[in-house]
């Protein structure tokens, strides 16, 4: 006895439920006619996940629960074929003053026009990016279903990652887990993902299917890499990460019982280093958002320095060279070497490339405050109206030609607050926000010495990478007459923002305590630029957006001996 089954690893868009049903339709005909009598979707493949508030509104769920209806009824004629739905549900339990919802991220298991059983999940994530009890009520049952002999115990996302319901799905009499997912990336999250549900088989002595969602959705990216796994933990398929796909597994029943995967090496994907999968996820955070949402293409300022290199180059990847366009704009302080590398990069990436600069434009401003400016040194406020100039014109070209401006800040300037209002962060997507600086220029030497969309070595010009930064709004300016090096400044944000160490902490850990107190004051201190910062992709464990909710207004200081009274 075997049974084939299929994973449907697709890229689904948030409310586009005749869209996405559709997918699941045409993947469950196209597994069936290739001999799979199970289809698996992710989880909340119907809405798209993360649907956010939308999940509030009851048109939208009972819209969802119609779509599942749809699919059955359009399934009928699969003779055998049984296709497990993610997707919400519920409605609302009126009492005479206030009406409840009793909504649950659930999955449906369909078979021949019928659901025959509908799973709501156990366990309801509430950190990092994820606010399911918000929207949710947990779920309290078991379901097992039975296709072709074989039992198969439903599970959903986190209620893996518990031993509860998968050993209450043993008890019930299941002899392989299937979990539907949608799992937000971030770097290491396949590895960690791969050894949680490794340890889940082991615990429970069963083989152990992971059904994972592909795509960008605003600041997360789902990276698939679907897998299945043996009894004892070890890999016996494992599907590409970042390319939406139907990829297969087969289970056979064991002459001592139980079943277990059919193993065949050709179907595990090979390893993929780091920086690859981060390019992918950069990539297809780019591509998704701007063509979910309809946008023609992207427009970016190119200064000829590291982080509007490295956008242009994921832009390219992900758009193709004529759907993304470079304007450099020159000012008083802009250096020769400055336009070269744009010019070179813009050429040697074949975008369209336009220089406009800023001299006049600079000059009016300033004669326009002269009399407000008068006997004032120049300083930051002469620096950001030239990045205001900037962001002004690149916002003028993209309400004129439609396409989106990408900005090209990264996460050391975001914590620092080494950005301009309305100057450099203004824009749409934020493709780099949640890289340190230390990570673009290791992601820019990495693009250069790989081509993995073919668009051409080495587009970014090595001068680029190995001159100091410099944010060129006042003479022999670099980034280092206001910031700490970056290996320094990188190390303590990854510390303190990303790991929530203390400073104490640390300065045990090598770092002098006043760098590290003043960059904990910068992070604090420009948390209100950050909030009127573009949406941008979520990379790390912990970016600026939903990983990181602190208030603007705070007296709360950790330095040592502030809190005395």
């Amino acid at each position: 006895m075997t049974l084939k089954l299929a994973i449907a690893q697709l890229n689904f868009v948030v409310g586009d439920l005749a869209g996405n049903a559709k997918k699941i339709i045409d993947a469950a005909r196209d597994a069936h006619a290739q001999g799979a009598r199970l289809l698996l979707t992710p989880e909340l493949s119907i809405a798209g996940y993360a649907a956010e508030d939308l999940f509030l509104r009851p048109a939208f769920t009972e819209a969802c629960d119609d779509a599942v209806k749809g699919i059955a009824a359009a399934l009928a004629d699969l003779k055998d074929m049984v296709v497990v739905v993610g997707h919400p549900t519920g409605g609302s339990l009126r009492s005479r003053s206030v009406a409840v919802q009793m909504r649950h991220n659930a999955a449906s298991v369909i078979k021949e026009g019928r659901i025959l059983e509908t799973y709501a999940k156990r366990e309801l994530p509430n950190y990092q990016v994820f606010d399911e009890r918000r929207y949710f009520t947990p779920g309290q049952g078991t379901c097992v279903f039975e296709v072709e002999g074989v039992s198969v115990g439903l599970l959903i996302c986190e209620d893996a990652w518990f031993d509860q319901p998968a050993e209450l799905a043993r008890e019930s009499g299941a002899e392989v887990v299937a979990v539907i997912n949608a799992s937000p990336y971030h770097v290491g999250k396949e590895g960690e993902r791969v050894a949680r549900m490794a340890d889940r088989a082991r615990a429970v002595g069963l083989p152990l299917v992971y059904a994972h969602l592909v795509g960008g959705q605003d600041e997360v990216v789902f990276d698939g890499a679907s897998f299945a796994l043996q009894a004892d933990g070890s890999t016996a398929m494992q599907a590409e990460s970042f390319r939406e796909k139907l990829v297969f597994a087969q289970l056979e029943r064991k002459p001592q019982g139980g079943v277990g995967f059919v193993a065949d090496p050709a179907a595990v994907a090979p390893p993929r280093d780091a920086e690859a999968q981060l390019w992918d996820a950069l990539v297809l955070g780019v591509r998704d958002y701007i063509g979910k949402n309809g946008f023609p293409g992207a427009i970016l300022g190119l200064s000829g320095g590291i982080d509007s290199a490295l956008v242009l180059a994921i832009a390219v990847d992900a758009l193709g060279k004529d759907k993304v366009r470079a304007v450099m704009m020159p000012s008083p302080y802009t250096a020769d070497i400055s336009w070269i590398d744009a010019r070179d990069m813009a050429g040697r990436l074949g975008v369209r490339y336009d220089e406009i600069s800023i001299r006049h434009t600079f000059e009016s401003f300033k004669g326009a405050l002269a009399e407000e400016f008068k006997g004032l040194p120049e300083d930051t406020a002469e620096e950001n109206i030239q990045a205001r100039i900037r962001g002004t014109l690149l916002m003028g070209l993209s309400n004129k030609f439609g396409s989106i401006v990408l900005t090209t800040g990264n996460k050391s300037e975001m914590a620092t607050g080494y950005c301009t209002l309305y100057g450099d962060m203004a824009g749409g997507f934020a493709v780099i926000k949640d890289l340190l600086k230390t990570t673009v220029f290791a992601l820019a030497r990495w693009r250069n010495a790989h081509d993995p969309y073919g668009t051409g070595s080495e587009p970014i010009p090595e001068r680029i990478i190995t001159r100091p930064p410099s944010a060129e709004l006042r003479p022999d300016q670099t980034d280092q007459d206001s910031l700490p090096p970056y290996d320094i400044l990188d190390g303590i944000l990854a510390r303190y923002m990303q790991d929530d160490e203390g400073i104490d902490e640390i300065i045990s850990a090598g770092y002098e305590r006043a760098v590290v107190e003043r960059v904990a004051r910068l992070i604090k201190i420009n948390e209100y630029k950050r909030r009127q910062a573009p949406v941008g992709i979520r990379v790390t464990h912990r970016s600026f957006g939903k990983d990181w909710r602190y208030p603007i207004t705070s007296k709360f200081n950790e330095t040592a001996g502030a809190q005395k009274p």
